[in-house]
């Protein structure tokens, strides 16, 4: 049989999608430099979010299972869509397993193409600091100097250089109940020139903070924090509560703290305010950040950043990321996407590749 002149199975140019692997993020980021990736990742994030009404927004789709969660998280503008697969299975560790993991994938809206799959590990580890680092920004005590890490963990060193890229803290007091996590990010910090004091408990460890950053794995409604522990002027950085049933902080805190989140539709399924009524004021950081609303009243308030990550975020990252690997080796591309030389012609493409 004479098969046609355009019979050619290699991939096209259309047929490639850039991947970047989770050996190439890492040499991206520091090629950049972290704290100057870090910075630059904040700057994109803001941008977007003060120009949040021009986003699709959804809370994410969650499949509870046992022992965790898995998650897509989807967002678009009138240009991109972006989304994300992760997990959260806090027992993973005891495998030899990560808590977390994920992948992310840009697609341009105009053609439904993928033109970015990348490892989202690493990366949502740093989308995640560098969101909480900016929100302090807005909200943190001015000439804030010492933050309390109650968790210290996967995320702990992450935050930790976020808050020093954005905020200029340097000082950290630890505390996990697993006292080897505590000597390993003490061990990881000390070596990027941070001030440590480790504590023997979460107490202990918010004595003299002006930030407060609440990062546990467990999915309980726990309390990390008690009322009693936390004065007047501070700023709580709550990450750890991300899903129904987990939560940190008691809820007296809540009733006495200015609340700031990312979507409320999705933080009051899943952040600290699900121990609270539906109808409980928050303010939306979006708007603060436009300056359509104040962020800190003043100096004795406290403050609140129920986080729980949310698509625009992770679509910043990937956006961020897309433009940084242009004609770089920070990328390989991967054959993804069938492409015939007659688009109505899949399956004569099929049929080619048996002869």
């Amino acid at each position: 049989m004479n098969l046609p002149a355009s019979s050619n199975l290699a991939p096209s140019e259309l047929a490639y999608v850039p991947f970047v692997s989770v050996a190439n993020i890492m040499r991206l980021v520091h090629h950049v430099g972290i704290e100057r990736f870090l910075r630059d990742l904040a700057g994109h994030i803001e941008a977007d979010f003060k120009r949040w009404p021009e986003f699709d927004k959804t809370p994410r789709v969650a499949s509870h299972v046992p022992g965790g969660v898995i998650e897509l998280m989807p967002t678009a503008d009138d240009t991109l869509y972006g989304f994300k697969y992760v997990n959260g299975h806090p027992k993973n560790t005891r495998t030899g397993h990560q808590t977390v993991t994920a992948f992310g994938v840009l697609s341009e809206v105009s053609t439904g193409y993928p033109v970015l799959l990348t490892e989202m590990t690493v990366l949502t580890a740093l989308r995640t600091a560098a969101t909480s680092a900016l929100v302090a920004k807005y909200l943190a005590p001015t000439g804030a100097e010492i933050m309390a890490m109650i968790g210290n963990g996967a995320q702990c060193e992450f935050q930790a250089m976020a808050f020093r890229a954005l905020c200029g803290i340097n000082r950290l007091r630890l505390y996990d109940i697993d006292p080897t996590a505590t000597a390993k990010a003490k061990r990881n910090l000390e070596a990027q020139g941070f001030e440590i004091t480790t504590c023997s408990s979460a107490q202990d460890a918010v004595i003299s903070a002006e930030v407060i950053t609440t990062c546990t794995a467990d999915k309980q409604y726990a309390t990390i924090l008690t009322d009693n522990m936390v004065g007047r002027g501070l700023h709580i950085n709550a990450i750890g509560g991300d899903c129904p049933g987990k939560t940190e902080l008691h809820p007296d805190i809540l009733r006495r703290a200015g609340i700031f989140v990312e979507y409320p539709e999705q933080t009051r399924i899943e952040g600290e305010i699900q121990q609270l009524p539906e109808d409980h004021p928050v303010t939306e950081l979006w708007q603060v950040m436009r300056g359509e609303t104040e962020g800190r009243r003043d100096a004795a308030q406290l403050t609140l950043f129920d986080s729980v990550g949310f698509a625009i975020e992770d679509f910043s990252a990937l956006r961020y990321v897309r433009n940084l690997i242009q004609g770089t080796n920070f990328a390989e591309n991967l054959d993804m996407l069938a492409d015939p030389d007659d688009p109505r012609d899949l399956f004569g493409m099929f049929e080619r590749a048996a002869r």
